[in-house]
């Protein structure tokens, strides 16, 4: 980038959550085109493509470009749990912070990009902005929090209420994205939200349809339209 232009920057980066951390009030010109720097190299990954595997060296941050990935535990009785999936504008990498090394596989469910920053990086500028500082806790704390409402809230709920659970939660993401809230692709397997939900695939399918055949959704493939989000929240509220 010969010449740093701070509005095609914030363009650029409208979709992506780490826009929080580039462009807060108070940065400098200076660090402002430092990160723009860092922000602009970007990793393509085919479907399939590992992005993160446990044991990795934990330097840097990753936001979602575009595509979609999912978050996984290598089981002790074998096979992976999914913990979690991410669609553009969400950061990957922030399970390596505490210890420094990674502990979980992500995987792209799809080609997709990443934006790349190093984390030693963000620290320096970080340590030096207090406005920078805050943003990077923040974002840091709504992802991991996420997260860990939505296991803690999974643990005692019955399978209808797992499923709508993580429909309402895909559609709080995308709307607070910008997309639709109503209206997205699951990018997933059938069986991928059975594992994320600890549930048989069987199940995932048979209460999808049930939600359709009461109007609460619309499925077409991996399509879904949420047709009555107020019938899906009552769900969450039922005792069935």
């Amino acid at each position: 980038m010969s010449q740093f232009d701070i509005r095609s920057f914030e363009t650029a980066c409208s979709t992506c959550s780490l826009r929080e951390l580039c462009v807060p009030a108070g940065l400098t010109k200076s660090d402002l085109e430092h990160l723009s720097t860092l922000v602009s190299q970007r990793v393509r990954l085919k479907r399939g493509d590992a992005l993160i595997h446990p044991g990795q060296k934990f330097d840097r941050l990753y936001a979602v470009r575009s595509g979609f990935f999912k978050t996984s535990l290598s089981s002790p009785v074998g096979g992976d749990q999914i913990a979690g999936f991410q669609i553009p504008g969400e950061v990957l990498g922030l399970d390596g912070v505490s210890e420094g090394q990674h502990s979980v596989h992500v995987t792209a469910l799809e080609d997709s990009e990443v934006c790349v920053m190093m984390y030693s990086d963000i620290a320096d500028i970080a340590s030096q902005n207090c406005g920078l500082q805050r943003q990077l806790h923040r974002v840091m704390s709504r992802e991991i929090v996420r997260e860990q409402d939505v296991i803690m809230l999974l643990g005692s709920m019955r399978a209808k209420q797992r499923v709508a659970t993580f429909l309402l939660n895909l559609s709080d993401r995308y709307e607070t994205l910008g997309y639709s809230a109503a209206e997205f692709v699951l990018r997933m397997t059938r069986k991928e939200i059975g594992s994320y939900l600890n549930l048989k695939l069987e199940t995932v399918s048979r209460t999808l349809s049930q939600f359709a055949d009461e109007n609460i959704i619309k499925v077409s493939g991996k399509s879904v339209h949420i047709v009555d989000i107020e019938k899906l929240r009552a769900v969450l509220r039922s005792a069935e």
